[in-house]
């Protein structure tokens, strides 16, 4: 592995996830080398953020992906899944022995992505997660067969600028992500049901977006700092004979852990078949 102390760095591709790691990257610049990246407009070029090394747009030069994926230490592929392949194959040529390509997208395997390189480059597959835009996201990391040790702490280094990193086998990416990749969603879809019981109970928009995010903002922040388990501190909230009982208790008999489990399931079929896709 012939990479730099302060590896350089190509982003090809930016799109919502892959931007999120850039602008976490560029924060903390003095750790890395050069951070580039390739866009398909002008337009989504002159948006990246300020400190991005060199910027390009594929609509003004179509090779900028071959040339920035030959001078990076490590290549980020930022594109959709169904893009993936072209993409790993069209710079497969331009790759340095010892290159660390990273990929971003849902479903891709390793496998598959390494049919596309050379064998003398390393793969690392990740799974980040949306609340890596504040830097609070959480990214599992798998390693492919050519990724040594050193591969994995340089994608762990890249990921922990934008949150916590968990180095898991391939096998468990797809239920990571059901858990934490996709998780936002499901809190997202909490807030967006209490905040309509509050509308219903007469309070205004403003004031139920106080309560209800300033609930789950503050119930998760004391759940990180606490040393107790989200049970106990559950039942600390729920006293004997109380209010909070009684809510708990309509929402236990609805099931719900095993109806998260179905849902987790579903987004773990879905991996799979954007795999097969």
């Amino acid at each position: 592995m012939n990479i730099s102390a302060k590896p350089s760095i190509a982003f090809l591709g930016t799109g919502s996830m892959s931007g999120a790691i850039l602008s976490g990257l560029l924060e903390n610049a003095e750790a890395f080398g050069a951070v580039s990246a390739t866009t398909r407009s002008a337009a989504s070029r002159d948006a990246l953020p300020s400190g991005t090394a060199e910027s390009v747009a594929l609509a003004d030069e179509p090779g900028a992906n071959q040339r920035l994926a030959a001078a990076s230490d490590v290549v980020v592929l930022g594109v959709k899944p169904a893009q993936i392949g072209d993409l790993a194959s069209e710079i497969s040529e331009s790759l340095r022995p010892g290159t660390l390509v990273i990929s971003v997208a849902a479903g891709i395997t390793i496998e598959a992505l390494e049919s596309c390189l050379p064998e003398s480059v390393a793969v690392v597959r990740s799974m980040p997660n949306t609340p890596s835009h504040v830097g609070l996201g959480v990214t599992g990391i798998a390693a492919g067969s050519a990724a040594t040790d050193e591969h994995v702490e340089l994608a762990r280094s890249i990921f922990e600028a934008v949150g916590d990193v968990l180095v898991v086998e391939e096998d468990q990416i797809d239920p990571l992500s059901a858990i934490s990749g996709s998780g936002p969603a499901y809190v997202y879809l909490f807030a967006e049901a209490w905040t309509q019981v509050a509308l219903d109970l007469g309070f205004t928009a403003e004031q139920a977006a106080v309560m209800v995010q300033g609930t789950f903002k503050g119930a998760s922040e004391l759940m990180v700092r606490s040393d107790d388990e989200p049970s106990e501190l559950r039942r600390k909230v729920t006293s004997p004979k109380g209010t909070t009982e009684q809510l708990i208790k309509v929402l236990q008999d609805a099931e719900l852990e095993p109806l998260f489990a179905r849902a987790a399931d579903a987004a773990i079929k879905r991996a799979k078949e954007l795999a097969a896709e």
